[in-house]
C-alpha cells in the first residue's frame, strides 16, 4: 500500500505544537477519591488545565497498596468516556489515567461540540485550530500529570482505540516518555483512502466537507495517523479489523505498515463492534506485549 506523502514541515508543526501546548502549569487537583469495588483499585477523579484553556477531566486508577512503578495513558473513542475507567488494558500493578479528550463527554467545552460528526470538523479550516492538534497535546499533559501524581514511575505506555488509536499515533512520535504502545483499530489513518470510502463514523463528516470544499483537503496531511506513524519507533502493538463498518480497515494496516520501529499485528474479523471472544484472546496476546 502505498502511503501519502509527509508535509514538508510536518516534523516543525509537530514540534511547535509540543513546545507550544505544553508550556504553562498543568494546575491539575483530585476533585474526588474512592475505592472502586469493581475494578480492584483506587479511583481519583482529577482536573487539569488542557491545551485549549479550559479544564479537562481525567481518572486515575492504581494498585492500592502495591508500590507503583508503571504509568499507562488510556485514551478512549469517538463516543467519549462517559460511565468511568475501564479496566480492560491488560498491565494490572500500574498505575492508569483515562483522560476525556477536549470537548467530548466530561471534558466539556463551551465552544467544542461533544457530538462526533460535529467535533471531528472543529477547526478543520487550519491546522493550528484544528481540534485534534488539542486531543493530542491533552495526551501528552495527561501522560504529565500521571508522572507527577507517581514520580516513581519508571515507565509510561499508550494504550488508545480508535479515535484514541488514531489520537495516539499523533502524538506519540513527540513524547520520547512513552515506552510501549497499542493502538486498536486505529481511525485517521491515509486520508486519501478515508475520503474515498463512506462510513459509519467521524470520518464520513470529514467526507462530506471536504466534498464540498476540497480547498481543506491539506490541513489533514498534519493529521494522518499514517503519517505520523513512520516516525514511531518506540514497539508498538496493532489491533487491525478486517471489516470495519466506521474505521476504514485500509486506514488501519496503513497506520501498521508505516511504523518505522519493532510492531506486533494482531488482525481481527470485525471492528465496531469486535468479536468479544477474539477481543478476549487479543488481550492474552497484549499482556505478553506489555510484559516486557
Amino acid at each position: 500500500m502505498d502511503l501519502p506523502p509527509e508535509p514538508a514541515d510536518f516534523a516543525d508543526f509537530w514540534r511547535t505544537t509540543r513546545a507550544e501546548l505544553m508550556r504553562g502549569p498543568l494546575r491539575w487537583r483530585i476533585e474526588r477519591e474512592y475505592d472502586d469495588a469493581t475494578l480492584g483499585r483506587r479511583v481519583e477523579e482529577v482536573t487539569f488545565d488542557s491545551s485549549t484553556g479550559e479544564r479537562a477531566f481525567a481518572w486515575i486508577t492504581y494498585p492500592a497498596r502495591a508500590p507503583i512503578r508503571r504509568g499507562v495513558v488510556v485514551s478512549h473513542g469517538y463516543q467519549g468516556r462517559p460511565d468511568g475507567p475501564d479496566e480492560h488494558v491488560p498491565v494490572p500493578g500500574a498505575a492508569k489515567i483515562f483522560p476525556c479528550a477536549p470537548g467530548l463527554p466530561r471534558s466539556h467545552s463551551a465552544t467544542i461540540p461533544a457530538r462526533a460528526a460535529e467535533h471531528v470538523l472543529h477547526g478543520i479550516r487550519a491546522r493550528e485550530t484544528y481540534v485534534h492538534r488539542f486531543c493530542a497535546a491533552d495526551v501528552w499533559r495527561a501522560a504529565s500529570v500521571l508522572l507527577e501524581r507517581f514520580p516513581g514511575a519508571e515507565r509510561l505506555d499508550y494504550n488508545g482505540g480508535s479515535f484514541g488509536g488514531g489520537i495516539g499515533a499523533l502524538a506519540l512520535p513527540w513524547d520520547d516518555r512513552f515506552t510501549r504502545a497499542h493502538l486498536y483499530v486505529p481511525s485517521f489513518g491515509h486520508h486519501p483512502l478515508r475520503l474515498a470510502a463512506p462510513s459509519t463514523g467521524s470520518g464520513e463528516a470529514v467526507r462530506r466537507l471536504l466534498a464540498r470544499e476540497p480547498h481543506l483537503r491539506p490541513v489533514l496531511d498534519y493529521f494522518d495517523a499514517a503519517i505520523a506513524a513512520r516516525r514511531i519507533h518506540i514497539p508498538v502493538y496493532v489491533s487491525a479489523a478486517r471489516r470495519d463498518p466506521a474505521v476504514l480497515p485500509d486506514g488501519q494496516f496503513a497506520v501498521y505498515e508505516a511504523l518505522a520501529g519493532p510492531k506486533h499485528l494482531y488482525v481481527l474479523s470485525t471492528g465496531h463492534p469486535a468479536n468479544p471472544a477474539e477481543l478476549s484472546a487479543r488481550d492474552r496476546d497484549l499482556a505478553h506485549f506489555f510484559a516486557h
